[in-house]
């Protein structure tokens, strides 16, 4: 998976340093409607994130979407049938397990799993995939519980997420009308989104394809083949009605858009007629759009870019990382509110080495993976997830995708060749990286609430549960054959291209490249570093003019109408921001939430019935 990013909100997420208020254990915390609700609504939500990740390769932090939607659905409740009141540390217990369950894509759902039985073949069934993801993310808990005290008390990192959840939460229960009317405003983008959805698949509704084309060559393989031009519609470039992708360009921002936009134009307009032209990749059906052929080319200078960026980007947090390891010399035992509700550190120790045990075990069974390698990448994990953790406390962004490389990298040079290990043990690394980050994130909530941590990874125990479960069942239900319906039109799939890409080389070599794929990459590459260099020693306000390398290389492997209409979004958002900023503070970013909510959940019930009706289908004699 691309690294993901983390979803604002209405409040400044650099705070100062305050004073958290003490533990109150004689408020209810840890109830039992409180850890459901979580797990209910962390499975849904866990539908919409496999939905996303599977189209651009993203997915969306749920705290904030399952905070407010839980505060409605109570509040409505305690109205109608005077049930006892919602508290706020009930609603930080089923955020924390809602955010766990929804991030299972994570765990390898949409990246090293589906290229992993596109490359093998193979494919596991519903409960060893739940065993899997649940092993995974609960590595990934196990480490945030070591580290929290480190992170968030020693070295008090922001944690920028969890301070904007917190955030939330305090001003809901200050003025719950305001809070309800996010919760109309958040419904309501689900609705519209849906109704919109619903329309577009019963009315059978095209994309429109984007005027303008390019002659062809009167010699070149294309003539010869009958066509005299290449529209921009075989390009990808077309608009839909679809409100998907808007909703995802307002929560992305402005500059993000506009560099997806800048790198569809390089990729798909300027380099693609080229690439076409010189026979390197395939033409399809003159009145179609030509993804799926082209991916196979433009997949490689993407990918480059993305990974390249990310790794430079990653390299400039050279200071995280020392922290991160050496930071333990720090006391974990002074300071903090709330030493007496920590998981005991003997308890700590028991569960590490047993996540240690079991899932080298799990690899070993599943995968075929030695108990040495599998051990290693435990350990590999370890050190990781504490740096991906780090980055993602002091910016926000967790590197899901640098870690996945770092270990794909790694373990391409330890055993090159085995497409298995160099994919599966990544998926370790990744997965726990992003369980790690994921509840600190909740756990720096929690200290601004006064919630016990030891409640908070309980919860985050069973949302992961929860989203193992239902993760599994939808991916499976909805993915039944990775290779032919992945890295299509419909299913772009950037993060799977990107883990595929990266274990074909090591285990086919660069000879495999298709013509002029490895030049491309070179360019693709050293553009990605330099611009992620140039993101990071340009002054602060000068960064919103500098392109975004990773989305530019993302743009390069989806549709350019994904781009095109993440552009309106961000776009809009500009727009809506500068001349009505007080509503915009107040009801954007949960209309857009309720927007993608809606339609992701809504794309996600059509795929299901379209799968069932295909298997349902009488073959004809």
């Amino acid at each position: 998976m691309l690294d993901r990013p983390v979803m604002s909100t209405t409040t400044d997420a650099s705070e100062g340093p305050e004073t958290y208020p003490p533990v109150d254990l004689s408020v209810p915390q840890f109830t039992l409607r409180a850890v459901l609700t979580g797990m209910i609504l962390g499975a849904i939500l866990a539908i919409c994130n496999v939905y996303l990740g599977l189209k651009i390769g993203w997915g969306i932090n749920m705290s904030v979407t399952a905070a407010v939607l839980s505060f409605g659905l109570y509040t409505g409740l305690s109205k109608v049938f005077g049930t006892r009141s919602w508290n706020i540390l009930e609603n930080n217990v089923n955020q924390t397990a809602a955010s766990s369950a929804a991030s299972i894509s994570s765990a390898g759902l949409v990246a090293p799993i589906p290229a992993w039985t596109m490359l093998t073949g193979e494919e596991l069934t519903w409960l060893p995939l739940s065993i899997w993801l649940f092993a995974v993310s609960i590595l990934g808990v196990v480490v945030a519980v070591g580290l929290r005290r480190q992170m968030l008390i020693a070295d008090a990192l922001p944690f920028p997420n969890g301070i904007a959840t917190g955030a939330t939460l305090r001003e809901m229960y200050g003025t719950g009308k305001e809070a309800m009317a996010r919760f109309y405003m958040l419904l309501s983008g689900a609705v519209l989104a849906s109704a919109i959805k619903v329309w577009i698949i019963v009315a059978g509704i095209k994309k429109v394809p984007f005027p303008g084309s390019f002659s062809t060559a009167a010699d070149g393989p294309l003539a010869s083949k009958g066509l005299g031009s290449i529209s921009m519609y075989n390009l990808t470039f077309a608009f839909d009605p679809s409100l998907l992708m808007v909703g995802i360009g307002v929560i992305i921002g402005f500059r993000t858009c506009l560099s997806m936009l800048l790198g569809a134009i390089i990729g798909w307009v300027l380099l693609g007629p080229e690439v076409l032209e010189a026979g390197a990749a395939a033409p399809g059906a003159p009145d179609k759009m030509w993804f799926g052929t082209m991916i196979k080319w433009m997949l490689w200078p993407g990918v480059a870019m993305m990974v390249t960026a990310s790794l430079t980007s990653f390299a400039f947090s050279w200071r995280s990382v020392l922290a991160a390891i050496t930071g333990t010399r720090k006391s974990m035992e002074d300071g903090g509110p709330d030493v007496t509700h920590d998981i005991p550190r003997r308890m700590f120790l028991i569960a590490l080495f047993v996540t240690l045990i079991v899932l080298a075990v799990i690899q070993l069974i599943l995968f075929d993976i030695g108990l040495g390698l599998g051990v290693l990448a435990v350990l590999f994990t370890f050190l990781l997830a504490i740096v991906a953790a780090r980055v993602s406390g002091e910016t926000g962004v967790t590197p899901v995708g640098a870690m996945g490389k770092v270990t794909q990298l790694s373990f391409g040079i330890i055993e090159p060749g085995n497409v298995t290990s160099n994919l599966m043990a990544a998926n370790v690394t990744g997965g726990s990286s992003s369980q790690a980050a994921d509840l600190l994130h909740d756990m720096k909530t929690g200290l601004m609430v006064g919630a016990s941590p030891r409640f908070l990874a309980f919860a985050q125990f069973f949302g992961v549960l929860a989203g193992s479960l239902a993760g599994a069942a939808f991916y499976l239900v909805l993915v039944d054959d990775p290779k032919t319906m992945l890295l299509t039109e419909e299913w772009a799939a950037p993060a799977v291209a990107q883990w595929k890409a990266v274990a074909e080389l090591f285990k086919e070599g660069i000879q495999a490249m298709p013509a002029g794929a490895l030049d491309a990459m070179a360019i693709a590459g050293g553009i990605g570093v330099v611009l992620a260099i140039i993101e990071k020693v340009v002054p602060k306000g000068s960064k919103k003019f500098v392109p975004s390398p990773t989305a530019m290389g993302l743009a390069m492997v989806i549709p350019a109408s994904y781009a095109m209409s993440m552009f309106v979004g961000g776009l809009l958002s500009l727009v809506l921001m500068t001349f009505v900023k007080s509503w915009s503070t107040r009801f954007l970013l949960v209309l857009a939430a309720g927007i993608v909510a809606g339609e992701s959940l809504t794309g996600a019930v059509d795929g299901i019935l379209t799968v069932i009706d295909s298997a349902n289908e009488t073959p004809k004699p």
